[in-house]
């Protein structure tokens, strides 16, 4: 199954958008109208000894635990799967104006070797048009080139296969989410940072829905919660209910609770804040070194971190840029699903957004 990137078709297929995390699977089926909205979902815990870091460790089990999420929610076999993890590779490249599509095919296949850290002949890559820029070399078309390994892929194939499930497409949980969300609009030449801060932290550089560089970090909420079960014997679920009820925002003295837990919870979280911020920096100095890099005046975060009281402030004051939260809305209420966890998903159910 090669790697797929959004291309202009003039038919959505409905597919069920499928997205992997250390901590959880999450299924989504959405209705695209103007606005992206949820139908259908499910949520799943999963061991974390499965996904480490987004990389497969256990395809047997995670076969098992998806076969047994889409039986027991009935939703529909054909699924789109997103791919996050530190060994993805986004380049921007800008290359000679080429109306003809195979010369620029061409073209792309002949410098991307250039760019891409990896032995062509082990990885599957794609590409996608941005569009004309001006630059000063003159007139210019603009691709943003994506590689990974092909054992990587393979290895995802196999366990959706084995969860028999009929596999439509890979793509990038990065492009994904920012498929999901309602993007703020930006001036001709500016992008904006995006992180969805969970299981891990998943982040993209974008101008409007182009995505101009993406990575995956180690951390997330989820990584914040084992921290606060393990200081206080809490179970992990108590341990995220704690993250979310005490927040970032709120006096510890207005808080309602066991001391203990509620220190400890602030604790954690403003140290989680500041690794974020830290990670989200990180991100943006290496993008900058890149040619062509636009400038970022802000950022969003969406995932289980938005919906924590106060985080993304907290974050905005390590990161020294604004920083506001979004997540995703559904059609009707979906009991016991927590949205938050269904950004990537829902932006796997569609192929593309205007």
């Amino acid at each position: 199954m090669p790697l797929s990137l959004p291309k202009r078709r003039a038919k959505r297929p409905s597919v069920v958008g499928l997205d992997l995390e250390p901590s959880h699977i999450a299924a989504a089926e959405v209705t695209l109208n103007g606005s992206l909205k949820i139908d259908r979902a499910a949520v799943a815990p999963l061991d974390g000894r499965m996904l480490r870091d987004g990389e497969l460790s256990d395809p047997d089990g995670l076969a098992a635990a998806i076969s047994e999420l889409f039986e027991s929610h009935q939703l529909g076999r054909r699924v789109r799967i997103g791919l996050a993890h530190q060994r993805v590779v986004v380049r921007t490249l800008d290359l000679p104006r080429l109306e003809d599509r195979k010369a620029l095919d061409s073209a792309v296949r002949l410098q991307a070797p250039d760019h891409i850290p990896m032995p062509m002949d082990e990885a599957i890559f794609d590409y996608q048009v941005l569009g004309p820029v001006d630059t000063t070399a003159g007139p210019r078309t603009r691709v943003v080139v994506v590689a990974v390994r092909r054992e990587t892929v393979d290895r995802l194939v196999g366990v959706v296969r084995q969860a028999k499930l009929d596999l439509v497409g890979i793509d990038l949980s990065a492009f994904a989410m920012l498929r999901s969300l309602d993007v703020p609009p930006v001036e001709d030449g500016e992008a904006v940072l995006y992180a969805n801060v969970g299981g891990l932290i998943n982040l993209a550089v974008a101008s409007g829905r182009s995505c101009l560089f993406t990575r995956t970090a180690p951390g997330g909420l989820e990584a914040l919660a084992f921290t606060l079960a393990d200081q206080c014997s809490l179970t992990l679920e108590h341990a995220r209910q704690w993250l979310r009820h005490v927040g970032t925002a709120t006096p510890l003295e207005e808080i309602d609770g066991e001391a203990t837990i509620v220190s400890a919870a602030r604790s954690v979280l403003l140290d989680g804040a500041h690794e974020v911020a830290d990670t989200m920096r990180n991100t943006l100095n290496f993008y900058r070194t890149q040619d062509h890099a636009e400038p970022v005046g802000r950022a969003v975060i969406t995932g289980p971190a938005a919906t924590v009281p106060g985080f993304a402030e907290s974050v905005a004051a390590g990161l020294r840029l604004p920083v506001e939260a979004a997540g995703v809305e559904a059609t009707a209420e979906l009991e016991g699903v927590p949205l938050e966890r269904l950004v990537v998903a829902a932006g796997l159910a569609v192929h593309e957004r205007p």
